[in-house]
């Protein structure tokens, strides 16, 4: 952060570090919030009396609320200012883990809590990367972009992989009702805690910002009318289906198909992760220094492609250091791409609009997201086993890395 103007101690260098570290934060418990429910699904599923394969559709639900509220978080975060929003998102992610509880305890009379649940999540969900993006295309160094977003969006497999490794833990020795109890309450306080921040980063808030549909619909429209962003999004779309698909169904199928324990396959699910966290690092830094953001993006998915694939060919023969090996890269793939994407979107997007474009961006790649996991799971069901949807996906990705490899060398 020294190119900030002066080192560490400079004014301007403290701001973007601060406002970086506010945003991780947020983002570390919004993505633990969506992941929680796709952990503990064989706990849940055996309790509540649903067959495991159906958190397809739960995170599909948490995701078409992300979907529209990312699409039309932009003018709420020009209006309230992006700490605000995220504060209200938190809270919204921490009321839809409450629901869930709420559902076991009366499932007859509370029934639309377990529909509602995953839809208020997804709310709380989708303004969160519109609203930082605000935050940090305003405070990060211009050199440092990709990197601060991919910093940043570290903040995705970093709860992943917490709720990976402690989520099953706490279900086995406390029950997984207080796990999600002590998530909502670790959400009402990281809300309250934002509030230290929303003086100093809320600044650019334009009180008179008015709301309509028509402002709702015009980052979308923003978004595709030029080529440059759709092939940004175009790939995100892919890429996020297949995301979303290894982190909701590698702790199932590891303990459905390969007999792993719900600990041991919570471990893989936090190796990907955290390959993950050290992908976005490793690609940020390389997308600012030495390969082009969309070249890279290319290799990265033919990269998450292969490590689909692999996982495919997984089977009770694999020694386990083999089989966490593959985890790691494939989330070094699958789930590190992010942060050189955005910071590409918001590189392209007009000054003060970057919450707004990234909406109408994260919209169609929430669209990926949506699609993904009940897609899979109708072929989980199809087919009778989850080897084939990662093959699906895998290709999908390889497919859309190779063009772009292509269409930048052009």
């Amino acid at each position: 952060m020294s190119g900030a103007g002066g080192g560490w101690f400079h004014p301007r260098a403290r701001t973007a570090v601060f406002a970086l570290a506010i945003t991780l934060a947020i983002q570390v418990f919004t993505s633990l919030a969506a992941t929680a429910t796709s952990v503990l699904a064989p706990e849940i599923g055996r309790d509540l009396g649903l067959a495991p394969k159906l958190v397809g559709v739960f995170v599909g639900l948490i995701y078409a609320g992300g979907m529209t509220a990312s699409l039309a978080s932009g003018g709420f975060v020009e209006r309230y200012g992006a700490i605000r929003v995220s504060q209200v998102s938190v809270v919204l992610c921490a009321a839809g883990i409450a629901m869930v509880v709420a559902y076991t305890a009366q499932p007859a009379i509370l029934l639309p809590l377990l529909v509602m649940a995953p839809l208020v999540i997804g709310l709380g969900y989708g303004p969160i990367t519109p609203a930082s993006s605000q935050i940090l295309a305003r405070t990060a160094p211009p050199s440092r972009m990709a990197l601060t977003f991919s910093i940043k969006q570290t903040g995705v497999p970093v709860g992943a992989a917490l709720a990976g490794a402690l989520l099953p833990i706490l279900a086995v020795s406390l029950g997984w009702h207080t796990a999600f109890l002590a998530i909502a309450g670790i959400g009402v306080a990281i809300a309250i805690v934002a509030q230290l921040a929303r003086e100093s980063l809320d600044t650019h808030r334009i009180a008179g910002r008015a709301l309509s549909i028509a402002g709702v619909v015009a980052p979308l429209h923003q978004v595709l009318r030029t080529a440059a962003q759709r092939e940004l999004v175009t790939s995100g779309f892919v890429y996020a289906a297949l995301q979303v698909c290894l982190m909701s169904f590698l702790v199932i199928y590891m303990t459905e198909s390969l007999g792993y324990s719900l600990v041991a396959a919570g471990f893989a699910l936090t190796a990907a992760n955290l390959g993950g966290i050290g992908g976005r690092i490793l690609w940020g830094a390389i997308a600012d220094l030495y390969i082009a953001p969309r070249a890279l993006l290319g290799l990265i998915g033919v990269g998450s492609g292969l490590c689909a694939w692999l996982t495919v060919l997984f089977s009770a023969t694999w020694p386990s250091a083999g089989v966490i090996a593959v985890c790691v890269v494939f989330g070094m793939t699958a789930i590190g791409w992010n942060g050189v994407q955005l910071a590409e979107v918001a590189r392209a997007a007009p000054a003060g609009q970057e919450g707004s474009v990234t909406g109408g961006a994260g919209f169609v790649t929430f669209g990926g997201v949506l699609v993904g996991p009940p897609a899979f799971a109708l072929i989980s069901a199809m087919t009778g086993g989850y080897r084939a949807g990662f093959a699906l996906f895998g290709a999908l990705a390889l497919a859309s890395g190779l063009r772009l490899v292509v269409r930048h060398r052009r």
